[in-house]
């Protein structure tokens, strides 16, 4: 059975903090739900399904009750950073088949306030791994590492996805990095994880988000412009017992899952929302989704190509996590409410692609270097 079509994302709302010592995580994620109804035209007591991940104080029993919700569906899929993309293809999935009509997903967090973190420990390899060193930083950086070697990709390259993101965070007044840099001065900042250097690294900040997803039935008597959920794919890359291959990530499958579903390719799509935690993530991932061929990716980045309103694939209009907003390491979200924004046309003005039609929105869970969950969409105007 295929999704497309099957909802509408109809009310989407980014928390403006990003820096939020004195309310709780459970507070934000209150305001953000609150906020994303208002925008869809509905109200609480409109939702039957609640959609969220490991960011939810207390889970989705708990977060239903702080809410005030009488639900019929819940799903607390957690699969890192690309939660919030797949949340939104099982919100679409369960509404197909009649499990609830008006789905709610909420994600917010205080990682930058001392509030809660995403774990250090990835599961039973913790043990094995952490003494010798590796860290998140130090997983992108064995990828970016490798990358480098088989390509030739150069920190300069990398660079330049924190370029265009810069650009774009400057028109953003809640951008927790609002000042646009060079690649010079990306490659002037220290060491992180060599070959990472810091400004090649994501911001951690506090805030949050919410996203409400309903059915046609309920979209005909809704004002607000919707964005239709075409096609999406799911995909868990790990170890594989030792046989990684470090210059690729999940969306090497979740991609042309996603693309076939909706039926388009990558040639078709107008702006990319893409995850990322690091410069190496996005020159990955835009390998893998087929934006260019694997190995291209630090090339096919180069003349302003990722900088909005006209280069060859705007991206992250928003500044993304790398200059705008990474609450609780849940990039997902973010990414998928900016692209709501362009397929609306309600992007920054001087940063709004030209009649913005389809988009792709991908979301990276976990370590490049070690394992992570994928998860790919491709919307679309109501009307696509």
């Amino acid at each position: 059975m295929s999704i497309r079509g099957a909802a509408y994302i109809v009310g989407a709302y980014e928390h403006p903090g990003r820096v939020l010592p004195d309310i709780s995580a459970a507070q934000i994620h209150a305001e953000c739900a609150f906020a994303a109804l208002a925008d869809a035209g509905l109200s609480v007591t409109d939702v039957d399904g609640y959609f969220c991940s490991g960011d939810a104080p207390g889970g989705p029993v708990a977060m239903a009750d702080h809410l005030g919700l009488s639900v019929r569906h819940v799903d607390s899929t957690d699969i890192g950073g690309s939660s919030y993309v797949a949340e939104v293809a099982h919100a679409t999935q369960a509404i197909a088949v009649g499990k609830c009509r008006v789905a709610l997903i909420t994600m917010g967090g205080r990682p930058r306030s001392g509030g809660r973190r995403a774990p250090a420990s990835t599961g039973p390899a913790y043990a094995f791994e952490a003494p010798y060193g590796h860290s998140n930083p130090a997983s992108y950086a064995l990828a970016a590492r490798r990358h480098m070697h088989e390509y030739g990709t150069t920190s300069a390259q990398l660079a330049e996805v924190k370029v265009a993101a810069s650009v774009h965070a400057a028109h953003n007044p809640h951008a927790f990095l609002p000042k646009p840099v060079t690649v010079e001065q990306v490659l002037d900042s220290p060491y992180i994880a060599e070959p990472l250097h810091r400004l090649d690294c994501c911001v951690v900040t506090d805030g949050g988000g919410a996203l409400v997803v309903v059915g046609p039935e309920v979209k005909r008597d809704l004002a607000r412009r919707g964005v239709k959920v075409l096609g999406a794919g799911e995909a868990l890359k790990h170890t594989d017992r030792g046989r990684v291959d470090l210059t690729c990530t999940g969306a090497v499958w979740s991609g042309p899952r996603a693309f076939e579903e909706a039926g388009v390719s990558p040639g078709d799509i107008d702006y990319a929302s893409i995850y990322d935690s690091f410069t190496i993530t996005v020159i990955e991932t835009l390998e893998d989704l087929g934006f260019c061929e694997k190995g291209a990716g630090g090339r096919f980045v180069l003349d302003g190509a990722l900088q909005a309103p006209h280069g060859a694939l705007p991206f992250n209009t928003d500044g993304g996590s790398l200059c705008n907003n990474h609450p609780a390491n849940r990039g997902g979200m973010t990414r998928t409410i900016e692209a709501v924004r362009q397929l609306r046309g309600e992007a920054a003005p001087a940063l709004q692609v030209p009649d913005c039609r389809l988009a792709v929105v991908h979301g990276t869970g976990g370590w490049l270097g070690t394992r992570m969950g994928s998860a790919t969409m491709i919307l679309g105007q109501e009307d696509a």
